[in-house]
């Protein structure tokens, strides 16, 4: 039996990296923190929360992409694996922080 590609799982959240409180989208699964875009390592298929890994995915890179806007690449450091996600930098509820996505674009972001 074939799984769904997408579950919506729009829930807040507290980031575990940075603390902040950060508020369902309306629309879609918010899946990272607009504040410092760190994500937690929890879906295998977007919105399933059925990995067990559980890691904090830190940012490493962002590409403009045409038709989603942005796509925030996330590395897990619990495990290494390697996620990318949608900017949610035009959302009406805590859009994503635009000046860290124009720096991960320009590769002058690092993780530390």
């Amino acid at each position: 039996m074939e799984s769904k590609r997408f579950t919506k799982n729009d829930n807040g959240f507290i980031c575990r990296n940075c603390g902040k409180k950060v508020l369902p989208l309306g629309y879609t699964s918010r899946n990272h923190c607009p504040k410092c875009l760190c994500s937690l390592h929890v879906d295998i298929m977007p919105g399933d929360r059925a990995n067990t890994c559980g890691g904090i995915m830190d940012p490493i890179k962002a590409e403009p992409d045409p038709k989603k806007g942005y796509i925030i690449i996330h590395k897990c450091r619990k495990c290494g694996e390697i996620k990318r996600n949608k900017a949610a930098h035009e959302a009406k509820v805590q859009p994503d922080d635009m000046d860290l996505i124009i720096k991960l674009t320009a590769a002058e972001f690092t993780v530390k």
